[in-house]
């Protein structure tokens, strides 16, 4: 009878772990399964990556969670708002596609990892590298290319285990590259209807908008607004001279060196044919016209160079301020810059042109 007792009060012991176990299981897969229907409305980058690791972490109490992204994929030209995220800052990795591939292979399934953690360290936040001491990668997809990975890290070795089931982390990479096929493709589409499609550039429709905000705000805040309006000189000559496929190159290669050379806070847009409009926030019109002297310079140092052509690049240009006079709303400041332009042009025409002659 004791043994028969001791046998029942054991099997009560299992049955109660059981049900236990499977009640935890049940609370896992159901917080899973929240997450996923909370990132799947989500239509751009910064979001659905803020919302993915701010829930993991809360609803899993993991303390690190963390995304790792490599730089040579279709989405990557598309997360340029990741940046400004203050939550992503911290917790997105930008590493090479080599790197990762070494680390988890191609692989779709979690890898998980408690020893030997030395040569993850290049896919672990630098700050926060030699604090964890197990780890679960989970390879995320795009497109059925693998562009990076979700990563939950802990300061407890067997937090992470092998042997431990995968299962509902797998699936949940597999909802996030369906979330984000979906809102690549809606990014794209943003981008064709506010960017110029040749050079890349804010269209003229944005910045006019852009324009009318940063004119309201400069207005408010007494603050500098400057906006200059760039004319390529001697364009029609390239397209008459090279043809208009080099003509389109040289555009791109401007607004390429236009952008990379200006400010975040910097606005630049193709406003029309081989004209480009800039505006420059908290910028007083002499700090505005000796930054696009420094453009100047800098691609007449640096002209287009096309197989075995050589197309130097120069432009005249129109600075207007928010505060001078005459200027009463944003249309009025691009016609001052733009008659600063037609000034500007025609003293280039009076000037002697000087040519030197070369051997």
């Amino acid at each position: 009878m004791i043994v028969s007792n001791n046998k029942n009060g054991k099997d009560i012991r299992d049955v109660r772990e059981f049900l236990e176990r499977l009640r935890d299981n049940e609370d896992i897969a159901r917080k899973f399964f929240e997450i996923e229907v909370s990132i799947l409305s989500i239509s751009n980058f910064k979001d659905l990556f803020e919302r993915l690791l701010t829930e993991i972490q809360e609803k899993f109490d993991i303390p690190y969670v963390w995304i790792s992204l490599i730089d040579e994929n279709e989405a990557f030209h598309l997360i340029r708002d990741l940046a400004s995220s203050d939550i992503l800052k911290q917790r997105l990795n930008i590493i090479k596609k080599s790197a990762l591939l070494e680390l988890i292979g191609d692989n779709t399934k979690p890898l998980i990892v408690n020893q030997d953690l030395g040569r993850f360290y290049r896919l672990f936040p630098q700050d926060e590298k030699y604090l964890i001491k197990s780890a679960a990668l989970a390879p995320i997809g795009l497109k059925g290319e693998i562009i990076g990975s979700l990563n939950l890290g802990d300061p407890y070795i067997n937090r992470y285990s092998s042997g431990m089931d995968t299962t509902l982390l797998e699936r949940l990479t597999v909802k996030i590259s369906t979330c984000l096929s979906n809102v690549a493709a809606h990014e794209k589409l943003k981008l064709a209807a506010s960017r110029d499609h040749l050079t890349g550039l804010l269209n003229r429709r944005v910045l006019e908008s852009a324009l009318d905000r940063e004119y309201k705000r400069a207005l408010r805040y007494e603050n500098p607004l400057s906006l200059v309006l760039i004319d390529l000189d001697d364009f029609k000559m390239v397209n008459d001279q090279h043809g208009h496929d080099v003509g389109d190159e040289v555009l791109r290669y401007v607004g390429k060196h236009f952008l990379e050379l200006s400010r975040e806070t910097d606005i630049v847009a193709r406003f029309a044919g081989d004209e480009f409009v800039i505006i420059l926030p908290n910028t007083k019109p002499g700090e505005a016209r000796k930054k696009i002297e420094r453009l100047r310079s800098f691609l007449r140092k640096k002209p287009l160079k096309l197989d075995k052509s050589t197309i130097p690049i120069s432009f005249s240009f129109g600075v207007a301020a928010a505060h001078d006079d005459g200027v009463y709303n944003p249309s009025s400041l691009l016609k001052r810059a733009d008659e600063n332009l037609y000034e500007a042009k025609n003293l280039k025409k009076r000037k002697p042109r000087v040519i030197q002659l070369e051997r």
